[in-house]
C-alpha cells in the first residue's frame, strides 16, 4: 500500500509540474495581449496562486511598456502577503515603480515587509530589506535604518549585503541617518564573506569616501579578499584603495649609489688620480602594505572585465612603481582583441601609459599595426602608439613600421595619409639617426598629385629642415627645383617660405632671388597664402641686398674716389619696387598691409634684421595625446581630454596628492607590525603566532618572564613537536654525560685509593726502617 501511495503522489506532482510548465508556456505566449482591466483585476483578486502570478506578469509587462497601471496598485499591494516567492519577487518590483506616486498605500505594505524581516527564508529577508530600501518616501527612512541595523548581524550574508547596498539608498532618502549608517558600515566593512565586504566598499565610496578611518583596521583583510569580489566591487575597492594609499603611504625616496666600472687600468694600478664616479640614483621606497594590496590586485590583470584590468593598471601607474607598471602592459595590449568600442577606449589608456613607459611597448609593435576594418579614432591612436615607440626599438622594427607609415601615405583616405605622414614626421624628430630615410621618403611624394599628401610632405620636411639648417641647404634647392610641379597652395607656400629662409647664405649666389623673379611673373595667378610669402620672400631678399651693401661701405672694399652706384638700379631693388607695385592694386587688404608694413621695416634695416632675420626655434610635434596627460586611466575625461572646457568634465575627481612624511596615520592602526623591513613584503601572520604575540605582551621585568615570553610567544605546532624531541635528545645526551661523569668519579677515587695505599706503604717502610735503627743503636751502645 505504501509503495502505491508513493506512486500517486509522484503522479500528482508530476501532474502539477506539467500544468505550470503549460501555464507558463502560455503566458509567455499571451503576455503582450492586453487583457481587459476588470478581467486583469480578476486575476490578480483571485485565490489561485497560478492566476496572480499570470496577472501579476501581465501588469509588469504593461508597466515596462510605458502603460499606465497605477490602476491596479491595490490589487496588487494585497499580495504581498503570498507565501509564493514568485508573486513576492513581482509584488516588490511592482512597489518600488510606484511607490512614489502612491506613498499613502506603499505605506501600507510597510508592516508585511517587515514581517518579512524575520522570515526563514534568507532570500525573503534579502528581498524585504532590498524592496524595504527602494521606496523612496522619506517618512519611512527611520524604519529602513532599524532594517539595515537587523540585517547587520544577520547570519546569512547575502541579507548582510542587501542590507550593505541599502546603506546609499537610505543616505539619499535621509541624509541625517548618516551617524547610524557610519556605524553599520564600519561593522560590514570587517565580515568575512568578500561579497559582503565589496558590497560595504561599494558603500562607502558613495556615502564617506573621505573616512578613511574605517579603512585602518581591515585594510590587509580588504586587501586579500579582492581577488574573489565581483567586478563591481572590485572597481569600488581599486578606487578607494587609491585614495587611501595617497593619504596614508608617503612616498619615500632613498639615493643608491652607482659606481663607474668603465675604470681605465691606470686607476686599477693606482697610477691615475682619478677616482671612480658615482651616480645618485633615486630608488621609491614602499611600504610593506602597499606591497600588499600591489601584489594581491595583481591576479587581476587576468579578469574578464575590461574596466577591471584598466583599474589595475590606473593604481599601478598612481600609486605603484615604474616595475609594476610594466607588468599592465600584457593585459592592456590584450583588451585589443574585443569590440570596436572596447578597443578605441583601451587605446586611449594604452597611449596614456605609452607616454610614460614607451619601451614597455616595443615587443607588442605588431599589435599596433592598422588593419583594413579599424575605425579612424582606433588607427589614428595605432599610428601614434607606432610613432611613440619607434625610437625605442630594434632596427628592424623600426623598417617595420616606417614601411607600414609609407604604405598608408600613400592610400585613397586622406585623413589616413595626413596622419601617416605627420607620425613619420614624429620618428625623424625622435630617431635622428633614421631622419635620412625619413626624408628621403617625404621627398619622394612632394611630387604627388594629391595635394594633401604633398602639404602634408612639406609640412614635416619644413621641420625637419629647421632642426638642421645647415645640414639641409642642397634639400632647399631640390625643393626650388620642384616649385612648378607643386599645385597646392600650402605645398607651394612652404617651399617660398623655406627659399626665403636660406636667402642670406652664399651672398649673391643664392638662388633666393632667382626663384623670387620667376614667382613675380605669375603674381596675380598665386592664392592668397602664397602671395603672402612671395611678399616675405622679396623683403627678406631685399634686406639681405641692404646688408650686404652695408657691409661692404663699412669694409670699405669700394674705391672712395669713385661715387656709390645708385642702389635703386640693382635688379633686387627693381624687383622689390615691383612687388610692391603689384601688391598695391591686389584685392586682399591683408596683403596691402602686411606690403606697407614691410616697407615700413625696411626703412630702418637694423629693425628689419631683427624683425625678419631673427633665428627661428625648431618646431616640436608633440604627440596628439600629449594634452591627456595628467589623466586618470579608464577616466571619461582620458578619452574626451577634458572636453570639459576650462573646468574639465563635470564629476571628474583627480588622486588627492601623497601625504607629507610625518603626516600620515600611525601604521599601528593596521595591525601590529613585527619585524617590518622596506623591501620584503610582510609574511601572513598564522593565528596561533598571533596567539604567541598577544600573550608575550604582558611579559615580566624579571628574567623569567622574558624567558618565558621568548619562549613560548612565537612558535608553530611543528616548532613545539620539534622542541620536544630536542628536549628528549638532550636528555639522553645528559643521562650519557652523567654517566662518563660517575665512570670517571669511580676511576679517580680508585686512583686515589691506589695512592693512598701507596702512601701508606711508603709510610710503614720508613717506620720499619726508624725501627731497625733504634734497635741498631740500642745494641751497639
Amino acid at each position: 500500500m505504501e509503495s502505491i501511495s508513493r506512486i500517486s503522489n509522484l503522479l500528482e506532482s508530476a501532474r502539477e509540474l506539467t500544468l505550470d510548465a503549460a501555464q507558463a508556456a502560455r503566458s509567455s505566449r499571451s503576455t503582450t495581449r492586453s487583457l481587459p482591466p476588470a478581467q486583469l483585476k480578476k486575476l490578480l483578486d483571485s485565490r489561485n496562486d497560478r492566476e496572480v502570478l499570470d496577472g501579476l506578469r501581465r501588469v509588469i509587462s504593461m508597466m515596462y511598456r510605458q502603460q499606465k497601471t497605477l490602476t491596479y496598485f491595490s490589487s496588487v499591494v494585497k499580495n504581498v502577503a503570498s507565501p509564493n516567492l514568485e508573486i513576492k519577487k513581482l509584488v516588490y518590483i511592482y512597489l518600488i515603480h510606484h511607490a512614489e506616486q502612491e506613498p499613502d498605500m506603499a505605506l501600507l505594505s510597510i508592516n508585511t515587509i517587515q514581517k518579512s524581516l524575520s522570515d526563514a527564508n534568507p532570500q525573503v529577508r534579502a528581498l524585504a530589506l532590498r524592496t524595504m530600501s527602494g521606496i523612496r518616501v522619506p517618512v519611512i527612512s527611520q524604519i529602513v535604518s532599524l532594517a539595515i541595523k537587523k540585517g547587520v548581524v544577520d547570519m546569512s550574508p547575502h541579507v548582510r549585503k542587501a542590507a550593505a547596498l541599502a546603506i546609499p539608498k537610505c543616505y539619499r532618502l535621509e541624509p541625517s541617518t548618516l551617524p547610524q549608517l557610519l556605524e553599520y558600515l564600519a561593522t560590514l566593512l570587517g565580515d568575512k564573506q568578500y561579497f559582503v565586504a565589496g558590497a560595504a566598499v561599494s558603500a562607502f565610496m558613495e556615502i564617506c569616501p573621505d573616512r578613511i578611518d574605517l579603512i585602518h583596521k581591515h585594510y590587509r583583510s580588504l586587501a586579500k579578499k579582492i581577488v574573489d569580489m565581483d567586478e563591481w566591487s572590485q572597481l569600488a575597492m581599486l578606487r578607494m584603495m587609491s585614495i587611501y594609499a595617497r593619504k596614508c603611504f608617503p612616498r619615500r625616496k632613498r639615493s643608491s649609489k652607482t659606481n663607474n666600472k668603465s675604470a681605465d687600468l691606470q686607476d686599477f694600478y693606482g697610477e691615475g688620480a682619478s677616482e671612480p664616479a658615482s651616480e645618485e640614483e633615486q630608488v621609491v621606497v614602499l611600504d610593506p602594505d602597499l606591497v600588499l594590496f600591489l601584489n594581491a590586485i595583481r591576479p587581476l590583470l587576468q579578469s574578464r572585465n575590461a574596466g577591471v584590468v584598466v583599474a589595475v593598471a590606473r593604481c599601478y601607474m598612481d600609486i605603484g612603481t615604474p616595475e609594476y607598471a610594466k607588468t599592465s602592459v600584457g593585459p592592456l595590449v590584450a583588451l585589443l582583441r574585443g569590440a570596436q568600442d572596447i578597443q578605441q577606449v583601451a587605446l586611449y589608456n594604452i597611449v596614456s601609459v605609452c607616454l610614460a613607459h614607451p619601451e614597455s611597448f616595443v615587443k607588442y609593435a605588431s599589435h599596433f599595426l592598422v588593419r583594413a576594418t579599424d575605425a579612424a579614432p582606433v588607427w589614428e591612436l595605432k599610428l601614434e602608439v607606432l610613432a611613440l615607440i619607434f625610437p625605442y626599438s630594434p632596427l628592424q622594427t623600426k623598417s617595420l613600421i616606417l614601411n607600414e607609415l609609407e604604405h598608408f601615405s600613400r592610400g585613397t583616405n586622406k585623413a589616413l595619409v595626413r596622419e601617416a605622414v605627420r607620425a613619420i614626421g614624429r620618428c625623424a624628430q625622435a630617431d635622428p639617426a633614421t631622419a635620412p630615410r625619413c626624408m628621403r621618403l617625404l621627398l619622394g611624394q612632394i611630387t604627388s598629385l594629391d595635394g594633401t599628401l604633398a602639404a602634408e610632405s612639406l609640412t614635416v620636411i619644413r621641420h625637419l629642415i629647421q632642426q638642421d639648417p645647415q645640414g639641409h641647404t642642397g634639400t632647399v634647392v631640390r625643393l626650388a627645383k620642384n616649385l612648378d610641379s607643386a599645385t597646392d597652395p600650402q605645398a607651394r607656400a612652404t617651399i617660398i617660405w623655406l627659399v626665403g629662409e636660406f636667402a642670406g647664405l652664399n651672398g649673391d649666389d643664392n638662388i633666393a632671388a632667382d626663384v623670387l623673379r620667376i614667382l613675380v611673373k605669375d603674381f596675380a595667378d598665386e592664392s592668397e597664402i602664397a602671395k603672402q610669402q612671395i611678399v616675405l620672400l622679396a623683403a627678406k631678399v631685399y634686406l639681405h641686398h641692404l646688408n650686404r651693401e652695408t657691409e661692404a661701405q663699412e669694409r670699405g672694399d669700394k674705391d672712395q674716389d669713385q661715387p656709390p652706384p645708385n642702389s635703386e638700379e640693382h635688379p633686387i631693388a627693381r624687383l622689390w619696387n615691383y612687388v610692391l607695385l603689384l601688391v598695391r592694386y591686389d584685392t586682399s587688404y591683408d596683403l596691402r598691409d602686411r606690403a606697407r608694413l614691410y616697407k615700413a621695416l625696411l626703412s630702418v634695416p637694423q629693425l628689419a634684421t631683427l624683425m625678419l632675420l631673427a633665428p627661428k626655434p625648431a618646431p616640436q610635434a608633440p604627440s596628439p595625446s600629449e594634452t591627456r596627460k595628467g589623466f586618470m586611466l579608464g577616466s571619461a575625461a582620458l578619452v574626451l581630454a577634458g572636453g570639459g572646457g576650462v573646468h574639465g568634465l563635470r564629476g571628474y575627481e583627480p588622486l588627492p596628492d601623497w601625504v607629507e612624511e610625518g603626516r600620515e596615520p600611525n601604521p599601528k592602526l593596521r595591525g601590529q607590525d613585527t619585524g617590518r623591513s622596506e623591501y620584503d613584503e610582510k609574511r601572513a601572520v598564522p593565528a596561533a603566532q598571533m596567539l604567541g604575540d598577544a600573550g608575550s605582551q604582558g611579559t615580566r621585568s624579571n628574567g623569567l618572564g622574558a624567558a618565558t615570553a621568548a619562549g613560548t610567544g612565537a612558535k608553530t605546532l611543528d616548532d613545539w613537536l620539534a622542541e620536544d624531541e630536542d628536549e628528549k635528545a638532550e636528555d639522553e645526551d645528559d643521562e650519557e654525560e652523567e654517566s662518563e661523569e660517575e665512570e670517571e668519579e669511580s676511576e679517580e677515587e680508585e686512583e686515589e685509593s691506589e695512592e693512598g695505599e701507596e702512601e701508606d706503604d711508603d709510610e710503614s717502610s720508613e717506620e720499619l726502617d726508624d725501627s731497625k735503627a733504634e734497635l741498631e743503636g740500642f745494641l751497639n751502645g
